[in-house]
C-alpha cells in the first residue's frame, strides 16, 4: 500500500514537522517527547500538540487498542508484562499506556508502572509510558486518546491502556479501545456478587488471573461462575456467539495468555469484517471532538478575566441565596454566548 503524501506545512506546524517525521519512523524518544508535549498544560505547547496530531493523522495507521481494568492487587502489571512479552516474542510492537494515580501535591505518577515491568521495559519492541491520571474520573488521563494516536502513528501493532482500577467510569477506557478486558482474581460467590453488572456488560473478556498453584482450583470455579453470569446477559449485536467470555490465565506461569490473545484476535477480526470496528472508531472520533469542545469551553472560562469575575459574582449570589444555581448558570452561559 502506498503511503499517503504528507500534507503541506502550515505556519502553525513548521516546528512539529521534524518530530512528526521521527515518530512516523518509529523513534521512541521522539514518541516520548511528543506524549510529554500533549500532556503539557501550556497554551503554546497545546498549539504544537494539535499541529503534531494533525500532521500525523494522514498516515492512517491503526493498532489494536485493548483497554484493561481490574481490582487492585489482581496483578495487572504482572499480566501486562507477561502478555506484552508474549506479543513481542511474536514480532509485534507493543505500547503500554499505564495511567497512574496522581499525587495531589505535584500531580505526578505515584505507582510508576514502568519500574514494575522491568523486563518489558527493556524489550526493543515495547514502549511503556506511565501517565498521571491528574484526578481524572475513572483513572484515564486527559490526553490518553492522543497518546494512543501517537503510538499508532509510530507503528505499534497493539496499544494496551491500563487504568488505575475498577471504579465507576470504565466506560471512559472502553470508549477509546477496540476491546475491553477485565482482569479479576479467584473469588467466591460473595465476591462475584460484588462485581457490578455494568462493568460486566461492557467487558469483552473476563480474565481470571492467578490460575496457578493452590489458587488454580478456585480460579477454575471463578471462571465457571463468571461464565454462568455472562450467559444471563443479552448478547450484543456487535459480538459473535459465545462472547463475552471468561478465561483463566496465570501471569506468573505465563499460561492461558496465548488463548486469551487468540480470543482477542477472533473478536476483533469478527467486528472488523462486519464493519463494527470502523463504526466504533468513527463514533470514538466524534466523542473525542465533543470532549475537546467541552474542555475548550472550560479552559476559556478559566482564561477570560471577565468571565471568571462574573462566575465569582454569580457564585456569591448563589451562596447568599439571591439566585438559584440553575438561573446563575444560565446567566453566565448567556454572557459567554454574547462574547
Amino acid at each position: 500500500m502506498t503511503a499517503p503524501e504528507p500534507r503541506p506545512l502550515r505556519p502553525t506546524d513548521e516546528g512539529t514537522a521534524p518530530m512528526a517525521d521521527r515518530i512516523a519512523a518509529g523513534d521512541r524518544r521522539a514518541l516520548a517527547r511528543a506524549i510529554t508535549l500533549i500532556e503539557s498544560g501550556r497554551e503554546d505547547h497545546r498549539a504544537q500538540a494539535v499541529a503534531l496530531l494533525d500532521r500525523l493523522a494522514p498516515l492512517g495507521r491503526q493498532a489494536l487498542r485493548i483497554g484493561l481494568s481490574g481490582t487492585p492487587g489482581v496483578g495487572k502489571s504482572t499480566f501486562i508484562e507477561s502478555f506484552g512479552l508474549m506479543l513481542t516474542g511474536r514480532g509485534l510492537k507493543v505500547a503500554v499506556l499505564a495511567v497512574d494515580p496522581s499525587s495531589t501535591r505535584s500531580g505526578g505518577s505515584i505507582l510508576g508502572d514502568k519500574t514494575r515491568m522491568e523486563r518489558l521495559s527493556r524489550d526493543p519492541l515495547a514502549f511503556i509510558r506511565p501517565s498521571p491520571s491528574q484526578a481524572r474520573l475513572g483513572g484515564v488521563a486527559r490526553r490518553t486518546r492522543e497518546a494512543v494516536a501517537l503510538c499508532e502513528a509510530a507503528g505499534f501493532d497493539v496499544v494496551l491502556i491500563e487504568t488505575v482500577g475498577v471504579g465507576q467510569s470504565e466506560t471512559l477506557v472502553a470508549g477509546m479501545a477496540d476491546l475491553f478486558v477485565l482482569l479479576l482474581a479467584p473469588a467466591g460467590g460473595d465476591e462475584l456478587q460484588g462485581v457490578k453488572r455494568g462493568i460486566m456488560e461492557i467487558a469483552d473478556l473476563i480474565l481470571v488471573n492467578k490460575a496457578d498453584g493452590e489458587l488454580k482450583p478456585a480460579a477454575t470455579r471463578t471462571v465457571a461462575d463468571y461464565a454462568g453470569a455472562l450467559r444471563l446477559l443479552r448478547r450484543r449485536p456487535q459480538d459473535p456467539e459465545g462472547f463475552p467470555k471468561a478465561l483463566p490465565v496465570s501471569a506468573l506461569d505465563e499460561t492461558g495468555l496465548a488463548a486469551a490473545w487468540d480470543e482477542m484476535q477472533a473478536l476483533a477480526g469478527w467486528r472488523r469484517d462486519r464493519g463494527h470496528l470502523a463504526a466504533r472508531r468513527a463514533e470514538q472520533a466524534r466523542e473525542w471532538f465533543e470532549d475537546e469542545v467541552r474542555q475548550g469551553l472550560l479552559a476559556r472560562i478559566d482564561r477570560d478575566p471577565a468571565i471568571r469575575a462574573g462566575m465569582q459574582d454569580l457564585g456569591r449570589a448563589v451562596t447568599r441565596g439571591e439566585m438559584a444555581p440553575a438561573a446563575a448558570a444560565a446567566d453566565l452561559l448567556g454572557r459567554i454566548g454574547r462574547d
